[in-house]
């Protein structure tokens, strides 16, 4: 078998996307049969060579999986949290292989979240440059209006820059002081849907992610997990231009 690059090989074994696998190397955390590795460009076995990364070894087969999850109201978007909170990790607890989300959901947001332990996939989803497009379902204080909507297209200036949206539109008006909207972006920063409607003056009430890139949540219930279908990992991986 032909030799292959450490990071790629933690990557690919779900242990961290390949730069965050170059950080652990450069760390001095990474060992292979028993020596550690700090070189970037050290290229091993990935059939016969013992990898381990703070002192656990790691599968380094080829399987890889791929979830949709429906994260719920309150849950961490972490595999595991040092103070005890809930997070993703305890719904994958007795699992054998070694999932990672792919972006994040603020607490209080729900809805859909991806799983893998594809390294390559993590790191391309997560990348503005491939400017996956995220769909939310939004509950406001309030009722949003063709200005807002014009707003919301043309973007808003928050704190850390402009923010603007692809698509806009009123779901259902329930009263002159509630209503929901769907809203679709490709930018990821911290609670940026909840910030562009309140720099409206909408305060946000409930969030829920329907779709990530090609993959929508569809039926799937809070706390349920399914493994994303052919059709979608095609196109997602279409989308990330990336080779399965």
């Amino acid at each position: 078998m032909p030799l292959v690059r450490l990071h790629k090989v933690l990557a690919d074994a779900g242990v961290a996307s390949r730069r965050a696998s170059e950080e652990l190397i450069l760390d001095g955390r990474v060992s292979v049969d028993g020596i550690q590795i700090t070189e970037l460009g050290y290229k091993i076995d990935p059939e016969i060579s013992q990898v381990e990364v703070d002192g656990e070894a790691i599968s380094t087969n080829k399987h890889k999986t791929y979830l949709a999850f429906y994260k719920p109201a309150g849950i961490l978007s972490t595999m595991s949290d040092p103070e005890g909170r809930a997070n993703l990790g305890d719904f994958f607890t007795g699992r054998n292989d070694r999932l990672f989300h792919v972006g994040r959901l603020d607490k209080e947001s729900e809805g859909l979240i991806l799983l893998t332990n594809d390294g390559d996939v993590t790191h391309r989803a997560t990348h503005p440059s491939y400017g996956l497009v995220k769909r939310y379902l939004v509950e406001i204080e309030g009722v949003i209006g063709k200005t807002d909507i014009d707003a919301l297209l043309k973007g808003v200036e928050l704190e850390d820059g402009l923010a603007r949206a692809l698509e806009v539109k009123t779901v259902r008006q329930i009263s002159q002081k509630h209503s929901w909207a769907e809203i679709s972006i490709h930018e990821g920063r911290y609670h940026i849907v909840r910030r562009m409607f309140m720099a409206l003056e909408l305060p946000v009430l409930r969030l829920i992610r329907t779709d990530f890139g090609p993959i929508s949540i569809g039926e799937l219930k809070e706390g349920r997990w399914r493994n994303l279908n052919e059709g979608e990992l095609v196109k997602l991986f279409n989308d990330l231009k990336l080779k399965r």
